[in-house]
């Protein structure tokens, strides 16, 4: 059963690991005004990550925590994002370009309320390089789909996909900068799908 609607604005954080431009999009859909949900938490595993830096620049809570090296990093992660996430009474997670796997346990933790944004029409090209997954195989579209996180990678239910063409000469960078354009559509809305509660796992 989903938790959504809530009869308040939620609480949204948002989990980056690189320069956070899926993040400005969310920061513009939900500012502190936003009646339906506003992101008040940004966590990145990176000290440097742009991300963070956009955060704090939107007068948002920006907090680095390391993922450390070795066998339990993972966990030691985790139980800090955990606690603040906690702390600051988060109701929805959202990864925006978080390049880490997190573990089943956690997942488990927030089932029905973490997303994630993948530059792919999955179940198609799941994983790294999308993008250049899509040029080696010769599709003739690809896109972004937003999905509800689950234990596996990129497995999670679909809550909406956006096309694009896949065009003669396409790179990988090309192509990625184009599915980025919709990527800043497709993210927002997929939240606000979910925080009305018209779509559940």
């Amino acid at each position: 059963m989903s938790p959504f609607p809530l009869g308040r604005p939620a609480r949204l954080a948002v989990l980056a690991s690189g320069r956070g431009s899926n993040l400005e999009a969310l920061l513009r859909a939900f500012p502190p005004e936003d009646a339906l949900g506003q992101v008040v938490l940004v966590i990145s595993d990176r000290r440097g990550a742009p991300a963070l830096q956009k955060a704090a620049r939107a007068g948002v809570e920006a907090e680095y925590l390391p993922w450390p090296k070795g066998e339990g990093g993972r966990a030691c992660f985790e139980e800090a994002a955990g606690q603040l996430l906690r702390e600051r009474r988060i109701d929805l997670v959202l990864l925006a370009g978080f390049m880490r796997i997190l573990s089943p346990q956690f997942v488990d933790q927030w089932a029905g309320r973490i997303l994630n944004i993948h530059p792919s029409l999955l179940p198609a090209f799941p994983g790294l390089h999308a993008q250049r997954q899509a040029l080696q195989a010769g599709v003739r579209e690809t896109g972004c789909t937003v999905h509800f996180v689950d234990a596996g990678v990129d497995t999670g239910p679909i809550i909406l996909q956006r096309r694009v063409p896949v065009l003669p000469g396409d790179t990988e960078e090309t192509l990625s900068a184009r599915i980025l354009e919709q990527e800043h559509l497709a993210y927002p809305e997929a939240v606000r799908r979910v925080l009305r509660g018209e779509v559940q796992p």
